[in-house]
């Protein structure tokens, strides 16, 4: 059985997947892609997946306006991956906010670079702050 922190690093995964097959206009399964990463089904993995990619525009649209340098779009598909779930968690999900930024900030320094993870972690501070 895995962690959350794995199940978190397969939603990102799944959601990589996603976004690279949608800009190759590549047709897919979004149940098969999550069956392939998992032993055993899990709903923590299919519900974050089927709401992230539900709610893909207003999380964009959400990170859009706490990004400086960038939109969302031109972030790479993994560092897209990482704050979509971030955002998720904060915005959808019973996921405590502190976790929901900590497990965002540990996927990004495992994924990505020193740059990116301090963006990624300013982002979701910002909009904690702003909910709160």
């Amino acid at each position: 059985m895995k962690n959350r922190s794995e199940l978190r690093e397969i939603i990102m995964k799944v959601l990589y997947q996603v976004f690279i097959l949608k800009e190759s206009s590549i047709e897919f399964n979004i149940d098969s892609l999550i069956q392939e990463q998992l032993e055993i089904e899990n709903s923590f993995v299919t519900t974050s997946i089927h709401t992230i990619l539900d709610n893909k525009d207003s999380i964009y649209e959400l990170a859009n306006r706490f990004l400086d340098s960038w939109p969302m779009e031109r972030l790479n598909k993994v560092d897209q991956a990482i704050l979509a779930l971030g955002i998720y968690e904060l915005k959808y999900s019973e996921t405590p906010p502190v976790v929901a930024i900590n497990e965002a900030v540990e996927l990004s320094k495992k994924y990505s670079d020193e740059k990116v993870t301090k963006m990624i972690n300013a982002v979701l501070d910002e909009i904690y702050h702003e909910q709160g």
